[in-house]
């Protein structure tokens, strides 16, 4: 019951935000929920304006994470490097849960990029433990380098 009233959480929050809006860390938004955001965010990094996956992504982003990533527009340099590019525009993605406890939570993320060529990275959430808005929201910790996985041609 729990997993289908997150959903429904989730479902409300993509569906009452327009397009040129970025969701905001919630408590209520799931750490699986963080992992899909970030990466539909990636995958229409250009949509409805240049870069508004990056930010959503940034959005996500812990604040010990944001230490050595930023500020926002090294870490949209980041991704549009060699060892995030592929991210941008990809095709399609899996997402599978490989540890959870109460505070962490790790994910093994498969993504299809625009040439067709497979990637594997591990995705990491942390629940925010410090006071403040952020309190108990699921946020990015670390990405792993991906790990090509070969074309699907």
């Amino acid at each position: 019951m729990n997993k289908l009233i997150s959903y429904f959480i989730f479902f409300i929050i993509f569906t009452t935000n327009s397009f040129s809006d970025v969701i905001k860390p919630s408590k209520k938004i799931e750490p699986d929920q963080v992992v899909k955001i970030q990466l539909k965010g990636l995958m229409n990094n250009n949509d409805p304006y240049s870069d508004v996956g990056i930010e959503q992504t940034w959005e996500f982003a812990h604040p010990k994470n944001k230490k050595y990533t930023g500020p926002l527009e090294k870490f949209k340099k980041m991704l549009k490097g060699d060892s995030y590019y592929m991210l941008l525009g990809h095709k399609e993605h899996q997402i599978e849960q490989v540890y959870l406890n109460e505070n962490v939570a790790t994910f093994l993320v498969t993504i299809l990029d625009s040439d067709k060529t497979y990637y594997k990275f591990k995705w990491q959430v942390e629940k925010y433990i410090n006071q403040g808005p952020l309190k108990d929201c699921w946020l990015t910790t670390a990405v792993s380098q991906p790990v090509s996985l070969g074309s699907s041609i």
